[in-house]
């Protein structure tokens, strides 16, 4: 392709490539966003594990009560968080293949209002198709893992109230 030099410095300078690659970078933002929040809710699940590992220790040295209670709750909770964060590393990896897909369909924008034809516009379509599908299956991944932690709390809760029913037991136990 042999572009004179006038035209390729009107292709370049042209505010369609600017405003044509507008859209790409909304959803840029949306998945950056995403990813920074999912972060997050990895950084949640080392802490819980974290302060698991520490009941887990507790119980292992005799210092907490109902050890075999505590020990069924913390295995359970611990497999749900495990769950949890392979859930969250596939939604990362898709948010990221989705941010790397909407950077190539704003690239191939740009190349195609510069240098391409209308016949070529499906390029750049396509690949920011392809990266909405990967920002769907990652909001999927995240709604089905958000089920799981629900699932955390109400169990937490559960062993709880467990506790709080056993406490009150010994509060009415008189003492001997």
């Amino acid at each position: 392709m042999n572009i004179p030099d006038k035209e390729l410095l009107e292709a370049l300078s042209s505010s369609r490539i600017l405003t044509s690659m507008i859209t790409p970078a909304v959803l840029i933002s949306a998945c950056g966003t995403l990813i920074f929040s999912t972060s997050a809710r990895l950084g949640r699940i080392f802490d819980r594990v974290n302060v698991m590992k520490g009941e887990v220790e507790a119980v292992v040295d005799s210092r907490i009560s109902y050890p075999v209670e505590r020990m069924q709750h913390l295995k359970e909770q611990v497999a749900l968080q495990k769950r949890r964060a392979t859930l969250i590393q596939k939604a990362m990896a898709a948010l990221y293949t989705a941010t790397a897909l909407f950077i190539a369909s704003s690239l191939a924008i740009a190349i195609n209002v510069a240098y391409g034809s209308s016949e070529q516009g499906w390029i750049p379509t396509l690949i920011a198709l392809s990266g909405g599908m990967f920002l769907f299956a990652a909001s999927a991944i995240l709604l089905y893992e958000s089920r799981f932690n629900l699932l955390f709390v109400t169990r937490t809760i559960d062993f709880i109230e467990f506790l709080e029913e056993k406490a009150e037991k010994q509060d009415k136990t008189p003492p001997a």
